[in-house]
């Protein structure tokens, strides 16, 4: 038989993977906190279970999108309420390595099962079913996850035990966090100069100073579009989880520094959710 298949939290990234499940697999529970996000998915055909201790007890494997390494650990602690020996929590959420190692450890000395498997890709990504998923949990643990995981990953690996999926994550970030600066940073400098964004977009983007940022941000750049996306508030919050372990691993990550100091007046002014690319914004006022 099948394993039967739950998902907790259904935001912008949840939604659309549990969505994948679903069309998959054509069995699956969910749950949300905001219940009505879960409505296009019960319409679909997805279960709704009215609590976490329920949709524990209606699953053999649950994946769970949430936000921070506290959220992870309030539905994890209520899941495993209903839960019956041996479930395997696939946390998708990024959260702070430590706190993944220490909930891996937990859960296996009460006989559960834990994977990290941080994602990215962003929102368009999860819609597509293409993302690439960072996986730290024992060898046994992480194949039945990346089987289970097929319907929207465009690529996923073992990266070492517990915790190592987040600090996999950590990297991704720090890179990401580096390409966006460029991407701003030239994208502002080429618009105070009188360019034309567009054609110096295209040019770059299809050279040396081309990234996956300026083939998916540079639109929204070009458009004035600031709506996630990935927040700024979302950026901001994994890059104190990647000082955090920097400074636990006595790693240097001055560009990573750079970059929260710079998207944090945009947060203070209330632009917590606009896109990460509205960084653009925040430069372009600057004076040298």
């Amino acid at each position: 038989m099948p394993p039967r298949l739950g998902f907790a939290g259904l935001g912008v990234m949840g939604g659309p993977m549990a969505g994948h499940l679903l069309r998959h697999y054509r069995a699956l529970t969910v749950w949300n906190r905001t219940a009505s996000k879960a409505d296009e998915l019960h319409q679909s055909g997805a279960k709704i279970a009215g609590s976490l201790e329920e949709l524990g007890k209606a699953s053999d494997i649950v994946f769970i999108c949430v936000n921070r390494s506290e959220d992870v650990r309030e539905v994890v602690d209520s899941l495993i309420q209903g839960a019956s020996p041996n479930t395997l929590f696939v946390d998708h959420s990024t959260i702070a390595p430590a706190d993944a190692v220490l909930l891996g450890s937990d859960l296996e000395q009460s006989g559960f099962r834990f994977v990290d498997a941080p994602v990215t890709g962003g929102s368009m990504g999860a819609q597509a079913g293409q993302l690439t998923l960072f996986c730290g949990g024992p060898e046994e643990d992480v194949a039945e996850a990346i089987e289970a995981m097929v319907p929207y990953t465009k690529r996923a690996e073992r990266m070492g035990p517990c915790g190592s999926g987040q600090m996999a994550k950590m990297a991704n970030q720090i890179a990401v966090g580096g390409a966006l600066l460029g991407l701003c940073e030239s994208l502002s400098f080429a618009k105070k100069a009188g360019l034309n964004l567009a054609q110096i977009r295209n040019l770059i983007g299809g050279g040396a100073g081309g990234s996956w940022a300026f083939e998916h941000y540079g639109p929204k750049i070009l458009n004035e579009d600031w709506a996630p996306g990935f927040s700024i508030t979302n950026q901001r919050k994994d890059f104190g989880y990647c000082m955090d372990a920097a400074r636990s691993l006595d790693a240097a990550v001055p560009g990573t520094e750079l970059l929260d100091e710079l998207l944090k007046p945009l947060e203070d002014e209330g632009h917590g959710e606009w896109s990460t690319a509205a960084l653009y914004v925040h430069l372009l006022r600057q004076r040298a």
